[in-house]
């Protein structure tokens, strides 16, 4: 019962960063007096930075046993969890774990936050890779998530801040983790905006571009800008997908017809529609992290990821309002993007363009 609860919590709390994509006004302001720090970022001291040479730095490394590292109950057992012998990386960035108004940014030592990523985001979002590569996975000084309600003031200092952790994650796992070796970049939420800004900033147009075996940055609005192409299919490397998940009738908060959006059922972009047959498997939040098949559909439309219906009452597709899908980006597509994952990283070895 202890670790359900633990779960739940976690869900809870995740399903908070759903006001990144999809909010309504009576929530938004309900959120703005909560969550708003007292303080201005200037009148704040940050929270000490991160270490990333001690372990304590990373949520997930492949050398050690963590959350990673979970298999969901189901998963055929031909489908193992990768030693730290696998081929690729995996370098995974964190949504929005951390809900207080104490600070702008997370203090690395949160006990919550951290419990709630290593209990929710790594075993539903990060351990779908385990499948193919080394997952890595840093801490870092989150922004809060009433950051993102202010993205041209304080809140985009605050994320503006948790970036710089995130790039000198990167480069500590460039420099003595990776060290030359083909890799995914992934990540969910503020994480997925984090990603596309190492797309642009740091990986295109240099030879980590031909390292990327592919980029995962779901769960925010990515619209292409940061130079990397968009997956046209299920095989294509240095490429990147996304996508937002909703219901058909729900209204997003700012016009979505720009935005990519791949098909985690079928990765493509052309707007057929996925049924649910397709679905290998998703995985819900607390529990016994147990797969269940065919549980959502799935189809592009106006930049959006459209989910007609979820068949489990174990993803309450209700609790954050009727139709917002925004946790579960990665749970109900589990499979699928695992799967998929090690369909890239095969193609890009067989193509023998790796260093």
């Amino acid at each position: 019962m202890k670790k359900i609860l633990i779960g739940l919590v976690a869900a809870i709390a995740l399903l908070g960063a759903l006001a990144l994509v999809f909010r309504g006004e009576l929530q938004m302001a309900v959120m703005y007096q909560m969550m708003k720090p007292e303080a201005a970022f200037a009148d704040t001291a940050p929270p000490a930075a991160p270490d990333y040479q001690v372990a304590a730095g990373w949520a997930a490394l492949p050398d050690r046993d963590d959350n990673a590292d979970v298999l969901p109950k189901g998963v055929p057992a031909d489908d193992p969890a990768t030693s730290d012998a696998a081929a690729v990386d995996v370098f995974f960035i964190h949504p929005t774990t951390y809900y207080e108004s104490d600070s702008w940014n997370q203090p690395l030592d949160d006990a919550t936050a951290n419990t709630m990523t290593d209990d929710s985001v790594l075993t539903n979002q990060a351990a779908v890779f385990n499948g193919c590569c080394r997952v890595h996975a840093p801490r870092y000084r989150q922004a809060t998530l009433f950051a993102f309600f202010d993205l041209d003031g304080d809140g985009g200092k605050a994320i503006d801040l948790a970036y710089q952790d995130v790039v000198a994650a990167f480069e500590h796992f460039l420099t003595h983790f990776n060290q030359g070796r083909p890799f995914i970049l992934a990540g969910h939420s503020q994480g997925a905006l984090h990603a596309d800004r190492l797309l642009r900033d740091r990986i295109q147009g240099t030879e980590l571009q031909g390292r990327m075996v592919a980029a995962y940055p779901v769960g925010y609005w990515i619209d292409g800008s940061n130079g990397i192409p968009v997956c046209e299919t299920p095989t294509q490397t240095g490429c990147q997908v996304t996508w937002n998940s909703g219901a058909p009738d729900l209204q997003p908060f700012r016009e979505t017809a720009g935005d990519i959006c791949v098909n985690p059922l079928t990765w493509r972009t052309d707007g057929v529609r996925a049924d649910f047959a397709d679905n290998l498997g998703g995985v819900a939040f607390g529990g016994e992290q147990t797969l269940i098949s065919e549980v959502a559909d799935a189809m592009c439309k106006d930049g959006r990821l459209v989910v007609s219906d979820i068949r489990s009452d174990a993803f309450d597709s209700e609790f954050m309002g009727p139709g917002n899908y925004h946790i579960y980006d990665y749970g109900l597509f589990f499979m699928n993007i695992r799967r998929n994952a090690a369909e890239r990283v095969a193609a890009y070895m067989a193509a023998g363009v790796q260093p």
